[in-house]
């Protein structure tokens, strides 16, 4: 019996993929499935959202396992190559490169294979992180564009750095400042996240790429992934293993962080920070157990979690607890923790089984 375990909803993500094109009907669509295509398996992910366009990754051994699982859709690395090594290696698994500094130039200014690679040239409109700068492009590309061989294909892209916020004016003026650099350029442009997908039509351009929406998350703090027409693809599910009777003001856990205001029932839950969990997570923090939410009673520890369910139905050793899923939103538990989805769902561990349902 595995104690603790995600499962994950192919039909879920499949349906998310579907919200998204509809929001964007004219635009192709990069799924990207970095960072374990969120904590949702890199592998399992990519085949439930075969219908992509394209994937998306942060480094070359993300692509590599996409491809040893047969998975033949273009694949673009979101970081670009670094060395000569990694260009042969993405030319032999024939993945599309991000290029967002001259070293990058240099490098492909140096290949002499034979593979030419598609690229997508990326502009620094305000994120202030990776991009060529809007007076450096017109070098850059001319660079580009006298590689030989000749790009497959050339694309533009930037990234929106505040896409999440409600007035969007920082949005505004990174289109803005788009806008002229891709005038004439002749290529497909690429500028929407997540959450520019909703708040911004205007930046679906050709190309979109979602990342947390795909997995039925939202990326507003002021909205649920259902609220958005999505559906949460991982349940984090865990198994009660020890019911406690607790006395009035005795503690529980290390620090004995909680104390019993009243005699109190406290459910033990095998999940802890060795799973993914936050040891951040305060008291009070909710978990469903047997579909009824109960509040976290004391820290978080390496493989256990106590939770007072007092106020609930008799609670017994092998129930069910919920962490997150679709009776309790992980945008809720991150809200609860002081942090944002992305963490909680990039830190489930290795050792949490996944289970694709």
């Amino acid at each position: 019996m595995r104690l603790i375990r995600a499962r994950i909803n192919g039909g879920a993500l499949r349906s998310n993929l579907q919200r998204l094109r509809g929001l964007a009907p004219a635009s192709k669509l990069m799924a990207v499935v970095k960072a374990n295509a969120y904590g949702h398996g890199l592998v399992g992910a990519a085949l439930a959202l075969s219908d992509a366009d394209a994937f998306g990754v942060a480094r070359i051994d993300e692509a590599i396992a996409l491809r040893a699982a047969g998975i033949r859709k273009p694949i673009v690395l979101l970081e670009g190559v670094f060395n000569a090594a990694q260009m042969a290696e993405a030319a032999h698994r024939q993945l599309e490169l991000v290029v967002h500094e001259a070293a990058q130039l240099s490098l492909l200014e140096a290949w002499r294979g034979e593979h030419p690679f598609t690229l997508w040239l990326k502009v620094d409109t305000g994120m202030n992180r990776l991009g060529f700068r809007g007076a450096d492009l017109p070098a850059a590309w001319q660079r580009v564009t006298a590689l030989r061989p000749r790009p497959a294909a050339l694309r533009l892209m930037t990234h929106l750095s505040s896409a999440d916020e409600p007035d969007g004016s920082v949005t505004r003026q990174q289109l803005q400042r788009f806008a002229p650099l891709a005038q004439g350029l002749g290529v497909p442009l690429s500028v929407a996240n997540s959450a520019a997908i909703f708040a911004t039509p205007e930046s679906h351009c050709d190309w979109i790429r979602p990342g947390l929406v795909l997995y039925g998350v939202s990326p507003f703090a002021d909205r649920s992934g259902t609220a958005l027409g999505l559906q949460p693809a991982m349940t984090l599910e865990t198994t009660v293993i020890a019911v406690r009777q607790v006395a009035a003001g005795e503690r529980v856990g290390y620090g004995g962080a909680w104390r019993a205001g009243r005699a109190s029932r406290v459910a033990i839950l095998a999940a802890g920070y060795g799973d993914g969990l936050l040891r951040s997570l305060p008291n009070g923090a909710p978990v469903l157990i047997n579909g009824q939410r109960a509040p976290l009673a004391g820290r978080v520890s390496m493989d256990m979690i106590a939770v007072d369910v007092t106020d609930l139905p008799p609670v017994k050793v092998g129930d069910t607890a919920e962490l997150w899923g679709p009776g309790l939103a992980v945008e809720a538990v991150a809200a609860a923790a002081g942090t944002i989805p992305y963490e909680l769902l990039c830190a489930v561990s290795q050792r949490v089984p996944l289970e694709t349902v």
